[in-house]
């Protein structure tokens, strides 16, 4: 059947007996193309059924759905015309791995970060409203995203504007399994039929219209009836919030999702559907193991085995943080719902009470770390570099402006590759760099990763150590010189030009140079470790050679090279030739990280095509060399 389903009317012109075998369908598919390009399974086997019953029930486009996180979406996508996009999904050309209203219509709203679905739905609504336009919206969140503080901002606003909206909380947690059954689907054919709704009315108006008690029984009335509900039901908080609160439901029930949801399309004001699910359903290695099918690379269908397994730089920082931590019992690990992504699975069994998972709420976590800083602890904050700009004003105001010894472990630091543009960790040295007492670090390869993870630790004030996805590069019988505040690693002398890199951008450019030493050019190489504070002294010796490239795997504005050249500019050297490699002013799309890097330049062959470029632009006289 799938292969005649290109749109929701497609899907509409099924029956609903037919609906079951179609998910069965779905389910295989995105199995075998997330095998081959890797991706997000776990959760996206996990709303096959609750998709197809949302574009059953619903008319999308005119409809608007809200995917929170977006990762949840392939079933949506394949629905909606995109299924032919799946070979190459999250490639270079392919499908997104998250909505993207210029890829259709039907994704109403751009999501890759959490909790933001329900606060898009309410201005949504507002502009329906204000509009005078028909058309209802559904925000689908995760029971994860739930712990957001701004998932519930968003539910306390639409609760007090009381705007016609549906959200509905997919809870893959299963501990309210119980919930889910005969009872419970016969409760919500009551809470969302039109039999009940009249009833409830008129037994209020009712009770009111009686002289004397009449406002004292309705109220008695809706206190009984919500401690039934609170006895039977876990939604009286959301009640509470000013919504009508349906569920649990099974989330895998089609019968049950389809009389839920055409319910719930009647009703008025703000209401929550409450569905449980399984995270992987369909396919025994990912409902076994939901974690690490959350997000994975090509694998074996038939047995879940990873195509290709290599010792990651999260992996890395993990074990390196345990050493640290065996020495120093007043270092903590901190992460924001990403446990296994920041690699600290094997710290929390070696130290599982020194380790902190606070949900998603990154900004939370900053400020608790402070609170531990303060304490005389040293905390260790783990964040993806795309979710620590949540964070930006708790980095400032309650670590910064204290001059507290947090460290922020910085993973998935430059380009992240086929997540694309919610997930590129490329603006974290610009938003850092400027913030007074922080030292801001980047390693240019593992080994060095540890040596900044134990300076960081043993300063005084608060240090962010960023570094990039993918594997840990360890160089054998490296000798790795000591860390030293702002001091450089010259990793190859030259007096024709200079390259200053930070990061994993030392390792690439280093082969540049190399290539260019065999058409005669000789280039000074600089692994900067820093990007506050800086090193002067070796910014001067690379200006001696009158050309200088800095590169960076991170945005160019505001980034390394543009403290580069305000160091120049500082020190009076501003007719050095100059050229910084990074990222231009556009959100990077997807792909893969050799592919973004090298179409940005950012490779050896980019840098080394730079230098050339810059010598033959501008021949430099033999005076400048004297520049010390």
């Amino acid at each position: 059947m799938l292969e005649f389903i290109d749109s929701p009317d497609d899907l509409k012109g099924l029956s609903e007996k037919e609906l079951n075998p179609l998910c069965a369908e779905i389910r295989q598919f995105i199995i075998d193309n997330v095998s081959r390009c890797g991706g997000h399974l776990a959760s996206n086997l996990g709303v096959v059924e609750l998709t197809v019953a949302l574009h059953y029930v619903f008319d999308c486009p005119r409809d608007k759905f809200i995917w929170d996180v977006g990762h949840q979406s392939y079933t949506h996508k394949i629905l909606t015309g995109r299924k032919g996009g799946f070979p190459k999904l999250r490639q270079a050309g392919g499908v997104s791995g998250f909505p993207k209203p210029e890829e259709s219509a039907c994704d109403a709203f751009l999501t890759g970060h959490s909790s933001t679905s329900i606060s898009a739905a309410v201005g949504f609504a507002a502009a329906r409203d204000m509009l005078a336009e028909k058309y209802k919206i559904i925000a689908i969140i995760g029971d994860g995203s739930m712990t957001s503080g701004l998932a519930f901002e968003g539910l306390n606003q639409a609760g007090h504007l009381k705007k016609d909206m549906i959200v509905i909380l997919n809870d893959n947690e299963m501990s309210i399994s119980r919930n889910v059954g005969a009872l419970s689907a016969y409760l919500n054919r009551i809470l969302t039929g039109e039999l009940y709704r009249k009833f409830k009315s008129s037994t209020r108006e009712f009770l009111r219209g009686i002289p004397k008690f009449g406002p004292q029984m309705s109220k008695a009335a809706e206190r009984l009836e919500e401690a039934f509900k609170g006895i039977i039901l876990p939604g009286v908080l959301f009640e509470e919030m000013g919504f009508n609160y349906i569920g649990p439901i099974d989330g895998h029930d089609m019968n049950v999702l389809l009389a839920t949801l055409r319910g719930a399309s009647g009703l008025s004001g703000p209401v929550l559907i409450h569905a449980v699910t399984r995270k992987g359903k369909g396919y025994e290695p990912s409902e076994q193991d939901p974690c690490v099918f959350h997000g994975i690379g090509p694998f074996e269908v038939e047995t879940g085995k990873t195509l290709k397994s290599s010792f990651s730089y999260s992996e890395y920082f993990g074990e390196a943080l345990s050493r640290c931590a065996r020495k120093d019992p007043r270092i903590i690990a901190i992460t924001a719902a990403m446990k296994e992504g920041t690699g600290l699975t094997a710290f929390e069994k070696e130290f599982p009470a020194r380790l902190y998972d606070v949900g998603i709420a990154e900004p939370h976590a900053v400020v608790f770390a402070a609170g531990l800083a303060r304490s005389g602890f040293r905390p260790v904050v783990a964040i993806y570099s795309t979710f620590l700009q949540r964070s930006y004003d708790e980095i400032i105001h309650d670590v910064c402006l204290q001059n507290l010894p947090v460290v922020f472990a910085i993973d998935r630091a430059g380009v992240v590759g086929e997540d694309g543009p919610t997930h590129h960790g490329m603006f974290d040295l610009s938003y850092l760099r400027h913030i007074p007492n922080l030292t801001v670090m980047a390693p240019k390869d593992a080994p060095e990763l540890e040596a900044m993870l134990k300076f960081a630790l043993d300063l005084k004030g608060p240090a962010a150590v960023r570094y990039p996805r993918g594997k840990a590069i360890v160089e054998d019988g490296e000798d790795l010189p000591p860390i030293s505040l702002g001091r450089t690693q010259t990793l190859k002398m030259g007096a024709d030009a200079a390259v200053l890199a930070i990061g994993n951008m030392a390792g690439p450019s280093l082969e540049a140079a190399r290539r260019l030493e065999m058409e005669n050019l000789d280039v000074m190489v600089c692994n900067m470790r820093f990007v506050k504070p800086l090193d002067e002294d070796a910014i001067r010796e690379a200006a001696a050679t009158g050309r200088i490239v800095t590169v960076e795997d991170n945005a160019v504005l505001g980034g390394f090279g543009s403290a580069v050249c305000e160091a120049l500019m500082r020190m009076g050297l501003g007719g050095i030739k100059f050229q910084s490699l990074g990222y231009p002013d556009v959100f990077v799309e997807h792909g893969s990280q050799a592919e973004l890097r090298a179409r940005h330049g950012l490779d050896a062959q980019g840098i080394s095509r730079a230098v050339k470029n810059l010598v033959a632009a501008s021949p430099v006289p033999d005076s400048s060399r004297s520049i010390r």
